[in-house]
């Protein structure tokens, strides 16, 4: 009597003050059978819950939670609660709850009932109580009591999130067994169900910040560093404690739900005045393993904006926010202590000289990885002032891989992020330290200046969500006996971690997606003086859209991308007598730079193809691969791309692709180039040159490797030789391009012909054989008889200074 008369109030409560923030999957996309009995069934018993799902089985044309269905000739509700409701002064007795359901199945022969699982959150607390209201209000509450309830309406009405499982069929869950194994079997999946979705949601517990913190400095790892140390510097264990409880309180995030939804708010507010929109991509792939695994989410990193962007996404979408993995630089006066109640974690950039520090922050990332806290970290380490995947870091990689082996009960997955920007916040920035310009230190009036960019144009920004890596499949490929080791640092990890950084860099490089900015880019840093017709531009794009696949593609058409980008400052459009032409001053262009290194890969196989019929109008599809595959793994490597097993097949596929857009025509085995007069051959001369600067570097480098005699240059020598004459090729061209010659490139060019076998080094010296003066003379081949010419005359003229200066 008591729960009918509360009914007709709270629904008129719920009907004018609850707020649903979030329904997945869409009501219209469960595949309902209107022809079958539905149950609805919630993991607890609660009148808000029941009163909710009745409005939204409403709202949306649903079967009606509220009916009584007739099962097995006997009234039965359509909604019914996992676990029992409890009774004061009497003990819960177990149920079956689908015993009628199971009845009604032999009563009506070829029938069957749809059972629909339906989460309820009201907040998103991740296992913490704030004050007493929070207390009071919080789901995980034991006293049920239906003021409790009432107040959880109050408090939490504005933030609720509504879950619907995939409906299970009765009939297929029973497969012949009889009605008491059924019911078992069904609750038991549900309660899976349910214990997966609350931790996909809210995450495990966390203990308090302090709490935790004892434990780390308790932990044998920590005690007996301590006691490593204690020794070594001949100090008290108590002082080294207090310094090893500093250092905990000093890393740990101390992650807050009011913070949560303070910054939710504050960051729909921020995106909403910075960006046109958010596109999320691929969200599924991380719910699918949410439940279950434990996430260590690796973005590629290209803006501070990264940190919230992802954790904003996640929230907004149904998923709990991960603890962050931040530089220390980051923890300043109010921003860090903001930072650090959402989540975020700091440290410092280096701490191998401090044993004390590295067991603490080991010992705190564990049981953070072991209680299956989502985690996130940039594999970069910093951002990328070129645009470029740069190679990944091992340190964060190996201690997560060593957490994992210490305790590999809960599956772990990497899950690789793309970010792409129409526009950053931090441009000028860039520009200027990759001019030599000293890297500003992060501080509260840093981010007031960047608060006046706030009312500039800065498009759309897009997340996308690579495929994830398995941690434990991983390691059996390359680790096989990994379970079965218990040294604190295995020797399997000096191969493991590498492979898997570059494995995880090339999954997020392949989550790409294009934006109008770095397709007008790609084009336009193609042409010799940074200045394309407007008609011209435009079938370009539209053949680069064509090289990719849909999923990759922005939204409108070409011209649309062409104001866009216009609109963004980032290029000029100029009427003139004969068509409007789109140009790029020496700033812009340097702008663009960055946008075009975002993608570039997403083209190396058709530009690469492109280039080989630069210098030639026919070649065979041999002859493409004899001149292609020495340097394709160099180039791969740069690019973060998977390198096939057989290159033959997917250069057959950019033949095939090239000849369907009419950039190629092929007469048996020979492969044509348009005729120099037409306009597909400046198409096919634009998508080249989207390759050349990588070819040149490679080039310049090998020419002053095979100058000098094997066993002569060191590793560092040659880098920075080869920088500096990059340098040079850079100024002498008209293009103030620093990303060009960034000593990072090169210096992953010399790792590269070493990694693949064509350098090798005798004490501190590169030595080579006749098998990379026959790779470099093919790879000459390449090249037309101007730009060969070209780069001979930059070499000779270098080796001129030189001799002046001995």
């Amino acid at each position: 009597m008591a729960a009918n008369a509360l009914r007709h109030p709270l629904r008129w409560l719920l009907s004018r003050w609850v707020e649903v923030r979030l329904i997945e999957p869409e009501p219209a996309s469960l595949g309902l059978d209107p022809a079958l009995p539905t149950l609805y069934v919630l993991p607890h018993p609660a009148s808000s819950d029941a009163a909710l799902l009745g409005e939204l089985c409403r709202r949306y044309g649903l079967p009606d939670a509220d009916a009584t269905l007739t099962l097995a000739g006997r009234p039965h509700p359509a909604r019914l609660s996992l676990a029992p409701q409890r009774q004061r002064w009497r003990r819960t007795r177990r149920q079956a709850p689908f015993l009628a359901a199971l009845q009604h199945l032999d009563h009506a022969q070829g029938s069957d009932v749809q059972l629909v699982p339906v989460s309820i959150f009201w907040s998103r607390a991740p296992g913490k109580r704030f004050g007493l209201a929070k207390l009071l209000a919080d789901d995980d509450w034991q006293l049920v009591g239906r003021l409790r309830r009432l107040w959880s309406v109050l408090v939490n009405g504005r933030n609720v999130e509504v879950h619907f499982g995939a409906p299970l069929r009765l009939a297929e869950l029973r497969d012949g067994r009889d009605d008491a194994l059924t019911n078992r079997k069904a609750a038991r999946l549900l309660r899976v169900h349910f214990r997966r979705m609350r931790s996909r949601v809210l995450g495990p517990d966390l203990s308090h910040r302090r709490t935790l913190v004892d434990g780390v400095v308790a932990s044998p790892a920590v005690r007996q560093a301590i006691q490593e140390v204690a020794s070594a510097q001949r100090r008290s264990t108590r002082r080294l404690e207090r310094r090893a409880r500093r250092y905990g309180l000093e890393i740990a995030s101390n992650m807050s739900y009011p913070v949560l939804r303070f910054m939710d708010q504050l960051l729909t507010r921020l995106w909403n005045r910075l960006y046109d929109g958010v596109d999320v991509q691929g969200l599924e792939r991380v719910k699918a393993l949410a439940g279950d695994h434990t996430l260590v989410y690796v973005p590629c990193h290209r803006s501070h904006v990264d940190y919230l962007l992802l954790s904003y996404v996640l929230y907004r979408d149904g998923l709990m926010p991960p603890h962050v993995a931040a530089g220390r630089n980051l923890d300043m006066p109010l921003i860090g202590g903001l930072l650090r109640r959402g989540g975020a974690f700091f440290l410092r950039r280096s701490f191998k000289d401090n044993r004390l520090y590295g067991a603490v922050f080991n010992e705190y990332l564990h049981r953070l990885i072991a209680r299956g806290h989502p985690l996130e970290y940039f594999i970069e380490g910093g951002r990328s002032r070129s645009g470029r995947m740069l190679p990944p870091r091992p340190g964060m990689l190996a201690m997560t891989l060593r957490s994992h082996q210490r305790d590999p009960t809960r599956p772990l997955a990497f899950i690789p992020v793309y970010i792409g920007y129409e526009r950053i916040l931090e441009g000028g920035s860039y520009q200027r330290e990759l001019h030599g310009g000293k890297k500003r230190k992060e501080s509260p009036l840093g981010l007031l200046r960047v608060a006046r960019q706030l009312r500039e144009p800065f498009g759309r920004v897009a997340v996308s969500i690579g495929e994830p890596l398995i941690a434990g499949d991983f390691l059996d490929r390359h680790a096989p006996r990994w379970r079965h080791e218990r040294s604190a640092r295995p020797n399997w990890l000096n191969q493991a971690v590498p492979a898997l950084g570059d494995e995880l860099a090339g999954r997020i490089n392949a989550a790409a997606s294009l934006n109008a900015v770095n397709l007008v880019a790609l084009v336009l840093l193609a042409t010799p003086h940074r200045a394309i017709e407007t008609r011209l531009l435009i079938r370009q794009l539209a053949l680069l859209v064509d090289c990719c696949p849909a999923t990759q593609r922005p939204a409108g058409e070409p011209a649309s991308w062409i104001a866009r980008v216009a609109e963004l400052g980032m290029i000029q459009r100029r009427e003139q007598a004969l068509g409007e032409l789109v140009l790029a001053s020496a700033d812009q262009a340097e702008r663009l730079s960055w946008y075009r290194n975002n993608v570039l890969h997403l083209f190396a196989y058709p530009a690469l193809v492109a280039f080989a019929f630069r210098n030639h109008a026919s070649l065979s599809q041999g002859e493409v691969f004899e001149r292609l595959a020495p340097g394709w793994p160099i180039i791969a490597r740069e690019l973060y791309l998977a390198v096939p097993e057989a290159l033959d097949e997917p250069l057959e596929a950019s033949l095939t692709q090239l000849s369907r857009l009419g950039l190629l025509s092929h007469d048996g085995d020979r492969w044509q180039r348009p005729a120099a007069h037409l306009e597909a051959f400046e198409q096919l001369r634009l998508l080249s040159q989207l390759i050349q600067p990588t070819l040149e570097r490679g080039y310049l480098l090998l020419s002053l490797l095979l100058d000098a005699p094997s066993g002569q240059l060191s590793r560092d020598d040659l880098a920075e030789q080869g920088r500096q004459l990059a340098e040079r090729l850079a100024l002498l061209s008209g293009l103030d391009a620093p990303e060009f010659f960034d000593p990072r490139l090169f210096a992953g060019l010399v790792d590269s012909l070493i990694e693949e076998g064509w350098l090798w080094q005798q004490e501190d010296r590169l030595c080579y054989d006749a098998r990379l003066v026959e790779a470099a003379q093919r790879a000459r081949e390449l090249f037309d008889p101007a730009l060969r010419q070209r780069l001979m005359q930059l070499g000779a003229g270098r080796d001129d200074h030189v001799d002046s200066e001995r």
